[in-house]
């Protein structure tokens, strides 16, 4: 690098300091921590500084984040930092992100993806059940309608009730009260906590199929800061890019976000990926679910290069090739159109309403 990556100070000169801006919960410092780690190895003669703030999603605490209506809820105050020079770049989970990013931002790394299924944490007087086996009208905690609707029609015989709060809150609420049976949370943040062994059950995707971008952390950075882009692009996973980009795209064509049930699955194997994606009313009684694949091969891409910055559902994949981020992101277009085409819209358009007026 031919200088010292970082901000602009007053005098126009590259500042040493590289900012990283996070939420201020123990999951979301675990998480930049990580990525700051992994940037300390790549880069020993760069400063690093932590920048904790709060986000109106860990301020509204008593409501439904499907009620909020707000598609940045964990993000808004992160990016106003970041295109304030506060910050030169934010972690986020990958699925706290909105499909379309606000003019001049960018996902300038998505890393290796944790595992992206969701966990059940059971109460500890049901300590070696399953939702499967937990008593008839045994009240089950999640936030998320997404879950909901999948596991009220997997397990009719559970109730499932609103939980809101980080994953200590949550956990605290499990265990200090008798309100809750168990709760869902994703598997991917217990297991960086360290709490693997709260995990009574991880659930499969012939249970509960998981959110776009589910267990990936996000590097964003703005659009016009080719240093920073340079720095972070090399923290790019390439199975979990194309996965994503792909599960991203689905999402936004079918114009999806924490106010309907969407749900994907994706594997890449033998340089092909797959794509499973699902829609559902908001009891799970309505449900349409395709599967569908693409080579992402690398043969192919021998002539082809490596991307030009191009942004990919707010991704930009330097050092990747474009033919196989295209693909990705056609295939989960393709994939959103297909279930479009069997009466998608109108299962959603009435999660939704019926969501808006509970």
């Amino acid at each position: 690098m031919s200088r010292e990556p970082g901000a602009q100070d007053g005098n126009g000169k590259a500042s040493q300091v590289i900012r990283i801006g996070t939420r201020k919960s123990q999951l979301a410092r675990i998480q930049t921590d990580s990525v700051a780690e992994k940037l300390k190895e790549l880069y020993p003669e760069v400063q690093l500084e932590i920048v904790a703030m709060s986000t109106t999603g860990d301020k509204i605490l008593d409501t439904a984040l499907s009620k909020i209506g707000e598609k940045s809820l964990f993000t808004k105050e992160l990016e106003n930092a970041l295109e304030r020079n506060e910050v030169d770049l934010v972690v986020h989970s990958l699925k706290d992100l909105p499909t379309s990013l606000p003019p001049g931002f960018t996902i300038g790394a998505v890393l290796k993806r944790e595992n992206p299924h969701d966990a059940v944490v059971l109460h500890p007087k049901n300590a070696g059940k399953t939702l499967g086996t937990l008593p008839e009208k045994s009240v089950v905690g999640t936030s998320s309608l997404r879950r909901a609707a999948q596991l009220k029609k997997r397990f009719p015989h559970l109730e499932f009730k609103d939980i809101r709060g980080n994953l200590n809150t949550r956990l605290k609420k499990l265990d200090e009260k008798e309100d809750f049976a168990a709760i869902i949370l994703a598997a991917a943040g217990l297991r960086r906590m360290g709490w693997e062994n709260r995990v009574g059950q991880v659930l499969g995707p012939e249970d509960c199929m998981y959110a776009v971008g589910q267990g990936a952390l996000a590097v964003e950075v703005r659009a016009c800061d080719e240093d920073i882009l340079d720095m972070v692009s090399v923290l790019h996973d390439p199975d979990t890019v194309l996965r994503c980009i792909a599960e991203r795209a689905f999402l936004k064509y079918l114009e999806g976000g924490c106010s309907v049930p969407v749900a994907v699955h994706t594997e890449v194997k033998d340089s092909q990926l797959y794509l499973t994606g699902a829609v559902y009313s908001l009891d799970g009684s309505d449900s349409l679910k395709e599967t569908m694949q693409t080579s992402v091969a690398s043969d192919k891409q021998e002539e082809d290069g490596v991307d030009d910055g191009a942004q990919r559902v707010g991704i930009t994949a330097r050092n990747m090739p474009h033919l196989a981020q295209e693909a990705a992101e056609k295939l989960g277009v393709d994939l959103a159109k297909l279930l479009l085409s069997k009466g998608a819209k109108e299962i959603l358009t009435v999660a939704r309403q019926l969501n808006d007026a509970k």
